[in-house]
């Protein structure tokens, strides 16, 4: 594994339309699937959504599609590798903090498992992320 997909690029893979979802997939072609994985992080956002979603619904049938919503989530996240956030992750997101960065938790949650596991983060978000010393981002959404 080389690259790990932030939640934006992720989504857009998921979404399946677009001129980025053209981009990213014709990038990601380029390589063997092996090369890609997926955080628990960006696990544990997307099912945040699915859950404030249901949570919010009025009606069953909001219900009904906040559930396949998640289901959908999980069978989407089937064909990646999960990379952990374990004790080395750990370790890399302490020295985060240390450094007092304006970062989102999750975003910087993200950031240390990449860094951690020296991943090449696919990311639209150069803003945040490019804060992060010796994080390598790169953004397969746009035309190369």
């Amino acid at each position: 594994m080389r690259y790990l997909l932030d939640t934006d690029h992720l989504s857009i893979l998921q979404r399946q339309t677009g001129d980025s979802y053209v981009n990213l997939s014709r990038r990601m072609a380029q390589h063997p699937l092996s090369d890609f994985a997926i955080s628990i992080v960006t696990f544990h956002e997307q099912m945040l959504g699915c859950h404030a979603y249901t949570n919010r619904a009025r009606s069953l049938s909001e219900v009904v599609k906040g559930y396949g919503m998640m289901a959908r989530l999980v069978s989407d996240f089937k064909g990646l590798p999960m990379i952990a956030f374990d004790e080395h992750a750990a370790l890399a997101y302490s020295a985060l903090e240390l450094q007092r960065l304006q970062l989102a938790k999750m975003d910087a949650r993200i950031a240390a498992i990449a860094l951690s596991q020296q991943f090449i983060l696919l990311t639209r978000n150069h803003r945040d992320f490019s804060k992060v010393v010796g994080l390598t981002i790169e953004d397969w959404t746009v035309s190369s």
